[in-house]
């Protein structure tokens, strides 16, 4: 029998103020913003529950109310759909419900960093293993990034963060590995660094936005101790637990959209809109006629 216990709780760092969309999130949460036919938040939801998450902890700021309406009952919307007949969009608004026993909010009330946010739902995780979903990063997958990574987990245990190549110039934008042996998709972690000039970077192999992390990291991030930008950065609080649990990069499948930047959003739209069974080939034929026009 594994040591490692199981993972059931998911946190989602949902607190920021995603003034890179500004006008559009000046009331609107950024998580809220549609990717195809449902919001970042959304998606980042269903690929934890695919992954077995049995609790979403949400940490969340001002005029955030938004986010816990969507995953809300709404009687009157469904009875609407149903007197009409429309029993397709009835599926789709119970398919984005969580019940009361499931969804757990907790506030992050200063913007002090991600490691903040992390360490604001120290009381929900409790001594549990955890996974962390940041909504910004999608990872277009015939399996959910996350599901990729509670399996591999299940094997080895300890902290897996999921992680890709990037070019060296932009390292100084991610969280860097210091790497170690590889076996398949693992790759041994033997540091972290936050943000590294690229000429000191030990890498080119970044963390993206998905983590399963032991409730340990909560003893490094409860001293407050600021990094780059003068941040409490969760980067620097996994790194104190390298070398006393095991600790591995993850080199997920799939293609991953920044969706905190306006390029990445719009590219991650084509991308799931051409994968959409209803309306694929119709996008594609509209990328082709915008490409033809400019040529």
């Amino acid at each position: 029998m594994s040591k490692w216990k199981p993972v059931r709780k998911a946190v989602f760092p949902v607190a920021g103020l995603g003034t890179r969309f500004l006008p559009a999130t000046k009331v609107m949460p950024k998580e809220m913003l549609p990717l195809v036919d449902r919001p970042l938040i959304q998606h980042a939801f269903e690929e934890a529950r695919e992954a077995g998450i049995e609790e979403f902890i949400f940490v969340t700021g001002r005029h955030k109310n938004m986010l816990e309406e969507h995953f809300d009952f709404q009687p009157e919307l469904e009875d609407t759909l149903k007197s009409r007949g429309k029993f397709d969009m009835l599926e789709a608004i119970k398919s984005s419900e969580i019940s009361e026993n499931q969804l757990f909010l907790t506030r992050q009330t200063r913007p002090l960093g991600l490691g903040h946010a992390i360490w604001c739902a120290h009381k929900l995780v409790g001594d549990e293993p955890f996974a962390i979903l940041l909504p910004d990063d999608v990872v277009l997958a015939d399996t959910p990034c996350l599901k990729q990574m509670v399996d591999s987990y299940n094997e080895t245990g300890g902290n897996l963060v999921s992680v890709m190549d990037v070019p060296r110039e932009q390292t100084a934008s991610y969280g860097i590995l210091d790497t170690g042996k590889e076996n398949g998709n693992l790759i041994e972690v033997k540091g972290l660094v936050e943000k590294p000039k690229p000429e000191d970077a030990p890498s080119t192999l970044s963390v993206i936005g998905r983590y399963i992390l032991q409730p340990e990291v909560f003893t490094h991030l409860s001293k407050f101790e600021t990094g780059a930008g003068g941040e409490i950065q969760l980067t620097d609080a996994m790194a104190k637990l390298i070398g006393s649990q095991p600790f591995h990069g993850y080199r997920y499948e799939g293609q991953r959209y920044d969706c905190g930047s306006r390029l990445g959003f719009i590219e991650a739209n084509i991308a799931y809109s051409l994968k959409d069974k209803e309306i694929g080939d119709d996008v594609r034929q509209i990328l082709q006629k915008y490409g033809s026009s400019q040529s």
